[in-house]
């Protein structure tokens, strides 16, 4: 089931409405360069009231402290208090960042999401997670704290390049491993030009709006929405400041592949399903070798992962398509071994 402050239509009337039904003393839209470019335009035929507007660089790498302090200076300067609303129009960046500035902006402002990307449709507009990234550690500071209202109309997507579609692929593939089987079959079995993009964030998104409900601060069984995301996370953040940096969806795949393997060798996953992930996730993208020299500051950044209990590396484990456990003991060697394997595909 869809939560009910997350509406899947067309954005207009949904906009119209909600702000109708809500008298907002100023309201402020952050964009980045690439939302502001794309799809601010359809925003402002929409909004038919004053709004100010707030624009950062794009990438993973301004999700930081610096970028914080430079919005929250300029909501400041526009005299924002505590009945204003900051709306996030753009993708898991401006998403998990807009909403962290939102939520500690004089003690919190409304704020909702209008995400523009299929990573932010399907993943980071799901769960309440807010934050940004400290010291090269990815989402190392933030709060749970879910938006007024999610607004997603897949139309947005139109603006994407394909590595930028395929980068939230990665998300919607994850869903189906840990959680629907025959889902995955069917995406497997289905050409990339003949996706129907608004079935496929639907459901990508009951599935994690289901777990989240039963879990929604990550004491339990919402951990499995993390499958991927320790190695994953670890290669994105190594890569974050590279010429060949690499987007967060493209890091996660490469995550799914490695902990598929230490599923395998954990005696939870079989070789047949390995290998089928292994072929779809190759199949789907044109990922790069991982430089054997950054394998033991990857796995520096991943004994500080936030998931970790007593020092100890935690992860979520297929034990079939379909089905995922957590809090599985890892050691470094079988992160190494991993990563050994994926390149071994490549």
């Amino acid at each position: 089931m869809i939560p009910s402050h997350i509406t899947i239509s067309n954005i207009e009337s949904n906009i119209i409405d909600f702000l109708s039904k809500n008298n907002y003393s100023k309201i402020g839209i952050l964009v980045d360069n690439n939302s502001n470019k794309h799809c601010l335009p359809i925003i402002k035929k929409i909004l038919k009231i004053p709004y100010s507007i707030i624009i950062i660089k794009s990438g993973e790498k301004e999700k930081n402290i610096k970028t914080c302090i430079k919005v929250w200076n300029s909501l400041s300067e526009l005299k924002f208090d505590r009945k204003s609303l900051l709306i996030n129009l753009g993708g898991g960046v401006i998403s998990d960042l807009g909403g962290f500035i939102a939520a500690t902006y004089m003690r919190g402002i409304d704020f909702i999401n209008i995400p523009t990307t299929l990573l932010s449709q399907v993943d980071a507009s799901v769960g309440g997670k807010l934050g940004i990234n400290f010291n090269e550690l990815k989402n190392h500071v933030g709060v749970f704290l879910n938006p007024k209202k999610i607004f997603i109309d897949t139309k947005l997507l139109k603006s994407l390049p394909i590595r930028e579609l395929k980068s939230g692929f990665s998300e919607v593939i994850k869903h189906c491993i840990i959680k629907d089987k025959n889902e995955f079959y069917r995406l497997l079995n289905t050409n990339w030009k003949n996706y129907d993009w608004n079935d496929i964030v639907k459901h990508s998104i009951k599935i994690k709006s289901s777990i989240v409900k039963q879990d929604p601060l990550e004491n339990g069984i919402r951990k499995i929405l993390n499958f991927g995301h320790t190695v994953g996370h670890g290669i994105e953040s190594i890569y974050m400041s590279k010429n060949n940096y690499l987007l967060h969806g493209e890091a996660i795949a490469i995550g799914i592949i490695c902990e598929s393997y230490i599923s395998y060798t954990s005696n939870t996953l079989d070789k047949n399903e390995l290998d089928l992930i292994t072929k779809f996730i190759t199949k789907t993208y044109n990922p790069n070798i991982i430089n054997k020299n950054k394998i033991e500051s990857i796995l520096e950044v991943i004994i500080h992962d936030k998931k970790n209990i007593n020092n100890k590396i935690k992860m979520s484990l297929i034990e079939k398509i379909g089905k995922c456990g957590y809090n599985y003991n890892i050691n470094k060697l079988v992160i190494n071994e991993s990563i050994n394997y994926y390149n071994s595909c490549i």
